[in-house]
């Protein structure tokens, strides 16, 4: 009969199940094994991991034997009467190591990762459901990480970052907790944590105003002043902000808002008239007319640091220096540079400043930022100053409408930001001063480190930056590097083939690290044959010490290249030509034109061999040595009608992808459909406008690259296709705020319209950089534009194009004032689509129409238009649309006198928004629910619904939450009153 289903428990004491029955782990080794296993969750753990954690820096000579015994035995445990030397389903041997097969089934910790993130995914909506799921992933918590192996394996970075995912699920269910007003769920989660963690300033945060919403408020301040007292006497430093606003508010009352956010993104209200296009230009008759989309929640300290690697090794001197730059008392420079001799690449600059970042980051309880420059990528594309400010705007929650345009301007609001804050900067392959002077903070306490080929001289010139040079290893440092991923005992038996292989690397850890990989994959290769195949690949590794290193990546990349299969090393040079700056999975399909279950095996082989770096879940990217000498082969090697027909996938699999999202978020748009797809292209499946959002929101930077890749080729059919590009990404940048990228794909697009001399893609793209240059406030040039677009849709005898083009004049319209201009636009709209028998657009414009009668006045020709809006609308399934048109109608009803037919449209509007996150939307909405009360003369529910906007408000760091504290203020005759 078939075996009972195991169950593996490493979130407290370490355990396996097979139905009820608890299996006999054996010892104290055999348990660590299991546990190292358990936290590589699915990954492979290389046999160099597994010596390091069950000897540490002693291993016997028989350490490799011992570990194939534990296999062995681990195997027989989990299947019994598997056959001597059979791999079974369990244990696999992958990527020159072992792998557990485990899923949110078998494992606790993948189960608490899986409640984790959908408690992230759904907190914004659903704060009582998130919080549920997310107290369900605590209570797999039943004690110390792995509790039961020797405390030298429990060391091991490996077992400390699981730990770091304990506090931050704390964090995360406070969050979720004060916001469905459930503080008392958590508290005693809280207490731990923060018992365990007693430097933890957000989490320290979390239980003050957890413990001030259940009423313990002496106990709060009394646990902020031992937080205080700890971090002066131990670091030698004063709370952070988060900590200080967190004392505030328990100062002045029940908390606000939460602390560390439970997502970093936020869902942006998409104006009702958006219905039509989803586009930036269209009115908002749902709510006051407000220039854009609402501000991001209020964001948790940024993390943004990537990870560390477990086995760094080799620069203990440059370390013990960069430590004392970054001391506790705060008397080191301010940014640091981190540059090599001669501009040289691969000689793990990245890693170190990694590595340092980590080993500091407790120390900038603000946040840590991090970017990639990218100055020296082989494609050329250049991380502009200004998208990489406006990104660490974001990510330190400035919304949207709040940030300025032009680059000068964006870096003054991030000093602003950053003033009297400490935040931990990292500036990673900076091409020169200019890129990196606008990301500077302009005040103490926080440090910037920046690593360059460049020696970035005016920098430490002219902001007194410290300068850090990086050389190769010497044969020292490498013969370290090799006995951390090989093992001393198989190093230590062929010293000099070690020697010859550090020689041949020229002690460069990006070369070392590819060649350990390779013979870590093939443990009985001896390392004498090793580098006699690295002698014999006939290259060069000179130009890795020459400033234009990226010409020739030389012999030990040719060699790696080598050692994977023909299709493996097919799709390793078809990946140069993707734009950067990293990719997916099923893009990596795209461009070899393979199912993507064909290509998951093969990015695999590239990246057990370090060709490829999965530096983040399912995203991929090459070190830029690695990527030029892929340019080279797949130029070598390729023609150019195989190089096309790979970009032409993999443009096309974006348009495609993209196109679906963009009839997610905007569903009565009007895009141009793509061309059908070629043979070995497959869309992402986007099922809803959640996934929709989350796709292209990790695609972002991606998307920005391909527009300009496919318009600067010169080929008409790549242009267009970035013209469909640009305009199916609208509602995206809408949604998000990203009107300053907006910009820059907009004004591609219609350059390349032109180029194509085509009107009616000239009319869409005057249209689409139009409507961005109204968000930003250019009308100046939006209206011309639009008018011009107007002209010739109506020379085209396109009517869709003038109807949509007639809706954003009608906005333009609304923003300087000319409420009758707007209307008229509307009603010209509104004919259109009832002539082209659009139901979609109809019923949005409806409500657009009657929104602007009620704003002049008209309210029962408003309530006319509206009910017949709400009618197609139903029936069409479109809740937003609903939503909007209810808050219309009540607004209506108000200035009618219809005080109760008024609340009950606003509760409808209400219920309808509350499950698809548009904070803002809601509470303009409460402002209006509060207006009505206050009419009645119920001042307790004006009061009521004004609080709850200003809480949503505030959460947001939205301007409007001034207008709202003035309402309160006017009730309660003083300041201050919530």
């Amino acid at each position: 009969m078939p075996l009972e289903p195991l169950r593996f428990a490493v979130l407290g004491a370490v355990r396996v199940f097979r139905g009820d029955a608890e299996l006999e782990l054996g010892g104290p080794q055999e348990r660590a094994f299991l546990a190292l296993l358990l936290v590589g969750a699915g990954r492979p753990v290389a046999v160099s991991e597994i010596v390091d954690v069950l000897w540490g820096a002693a291993p016997p000579r028989s350490a490799v034997n011992v570990v194939r015994r534990h296999v062995g035995s681990l195997r027989r445990l989990l299947e019994p009467g598997l056959a001597a030397r059979a791999e079974g389903r369990w244990l696999v041997r992958d990527a020159g190591g072992y792998r557990l097969v485990t899923d949110g089934d078998s494992s606790d910790l993948l189960r608490f990762r899986a409640l984790c993130e959908e408690g992230r995914r759904i907190a914004d909506r659903s704060p009582a459901q998130a919080l549920e799921l997310l107290t369900e992933a605590l209570s797999l918590w039943r004690g110390p990480l792995a509790v039961g192996i020797p405390a030298q394996a429990r060391a091991h970075p490996a077992f400390e970052a699981v730990d770091r995912e304990l506090p931050a699920a704390v964090r995360q269910a406070a969050d979720a907790a004060l916001r469905a007003g459930r503080p008392d769920v958590v508290l005693a989660d809280l207490r731990q944590a923060a018992a365990r963690h007693p430097l933890d300033e957000p989490l320290q945060a979390g239980l003050l105003l957890a413990l001030a919403a259940v009423g313990h408020r002496s106990e709060a301040l009394a646990a902020y002043e031992a937080v205080r007292a700890r971090l002066a006497e131990e670091l030698g430093i004063d709370p952070g902000a988060v900590l200080r606003d967190a004392r505030d508010t328990v100062l002045h009352g029940v908390p606000e808002t939460a602390v560390g956010s439970s997502s970093g993104e936020s869902s942006g209200a998409v104006s009702d008239g958006a219905g039509a296009d989803g586009s930036l230009a269209d009115p908002a008759p749902a709510h006051a007319p407000a220039p854009g989309p609402p501000a991001p929640s209020a964001l948790p300290p940024p993390a943004q640091l990537p990870h560390g690697i477990e086995v760094f090794t080799g620069r203990d001197v440059e370390l013990d220096e960069a430590f004392a730059l970054s001391g506790a008392d705060g008397s080191g420079p301010g940014t640091v540079v981190i540059s090599a001799i001669g501009g040289m690449a691969g000689v793990g600059k990245t890693t170190l400043a990694v590595h340092w970042a980590h080993r500091v980051a407790d120390r900038f309880p603000d946040g840590q930022l991090y970017v990639n420059l990218r100055g020296f990528d082989p494609s050329g594309a250049v991380l502009d100053p200004g998208e990489a400010v406006r990104g660490f705007l974001g990510a330190l929650g400035v919304p949207p409408e709040r940030v300025p345009h032009g680059v000068d301007a964006q870096a003054a609001l991030y000093r602003s930001v950053l003033a009297g804050r400490r935040v931990l900067v990292v500036l990673d392959n900076a091409r020169d001063v200019e890129q990196v002077r606008p990301l500077l903070p302009g005040s103490p306490g926080c440090l910037t480190i920046v690593t360059s080929r460049d020696e970035l001289a005016g920098l430490v010139a002219a902001h007194g930056a410290h300068s850090l040079v990086l050389r190769p290893f010497d044969a020292v440092q490498a013969r370290a590097f090799l006995v951390r991923r090989l093992g001393a005992e198989r190093v230590a038996a062929e010293p000099r083939a070690a020697d010859e292989i550090s020689e041949l690397c020229a002690g460069l850890p990006l070369a070392l690290a590819c060649v350990a990989a390779r013979a870590a994959g093939h443990p009985h290769f001896p390392l004498a044959a090793v580098a006699a195949e690295l002698r014999e690949a006939h290259g060069s590794l000179d130009a890795f010490v020459r400033s234009d290193a990226s010409v020739d990546v030389g012999t030990v990349f040719s060699w790696s290249s080598r050692a994977v299969s023909a299709a493996a090393a097919r799709l390793f040079r078809l990946l140069a030509l993707h734009p950067g700056p990293d990719l997916s999975l099923p893009a990596a399909a795209a461009l070899a034109g393979l199912p993507v279950r064909r290509a998951r095996p093969l990015l695999a082989e590239l990246t057990g061999l370090h060709l490829v770096t999965e530096h983040g879940p399912g995203r991929y990217a090459f070190h830029d040595l690695l990527r030029a000498h892929a340019g080279e082969l797949v130029h070598e090697r390729h023609t150019e009608a195989d190089r096309a027909a790979a970009l032409n996938r993999l443009h096309h699999h974006y348009l495609h992808t993209v196109h679906t999202a963009d009839r997610l978020l905007a569903p009565n748009a009007d895009p141009l459909p793509p061309p059908p797809a070629p043979e070995g292209v497959h869309p992402e499946p986007l099922a809803d406008d959640d996934r929709a959002l989350a796709w292209l929101t990790a695609e972002h930077a991606v998307l920005l690259a391909v527009v300009e890749t496919a318009a600067a080729s010169g080929q008409p059919v790549q242009e267009r296709l970035a013209c469909q590009l640009a305009w199916s990404l609208e509602p995206f940048f809408d949604r998000r705020g990203h009107w300053h990228d907006g910009l820059a794909v907009q004004r591609t697009a219609l350059d390349a319209a032109r180029r194509l001399a085509d009107p009616a893609l000239e009319a869409r793209g005057l249209r689409g950089l139009a409507r961005v240059e109204g968000r930003l406030g250019l009308h100046s040039r939006s209206v011309p534009r639009l008018e011009r677009a107007l002209e010739l849709f109506t020379e085209l005898g396109d009517d869709t194009g003038r109807a949509h083009t007639h809706r954003s004049l009608g906005w333009e319209c609304d923003q300087r004032g000319d409420l009758p201009g707007a209307l008229r636009h509307n009603r010209f709209a509104l004919g259109l689509f009832r002539t082209l028998g659009d139901r979609a657009a109809q019923a949005s414009v409806l409500n657009s129409v009657g929104w602007y009668h009620a704003q002049l006045g008209e309210y029962r020709r408003a309530l006319t238009h509206c009910f017949e809006a709400l009618t197609m609308l139903q029936e069409l399934g479109d809740r937003y649309g609903q939503a909007a048109t209810w808050d219309s109608i009540a607004y209506a009803h108000h200035h009618l006198g219809r005080h109760p037919h008024a609340l009950l449209g606003y509760r409808n509007a209400l219920a309808l928004l509350r499950d698809q996150g548009v904070p803002y939307v809601e509470a303009d909405i409460l402002v209006r629910v509060g207006d009505t009360h206050l009419a009645t003369g119920d001042h307790d529910g004006a009061r009521t619904a004004w609080q709850q906007a200003l809480v949503l408000l505030r959460s947001l760091n939205h301007p409007d939450a001034e207008r709202v504290e003035t309402l309160l203020n006017a009730r309660d005759g003083h300041a201050g009153a919530v």
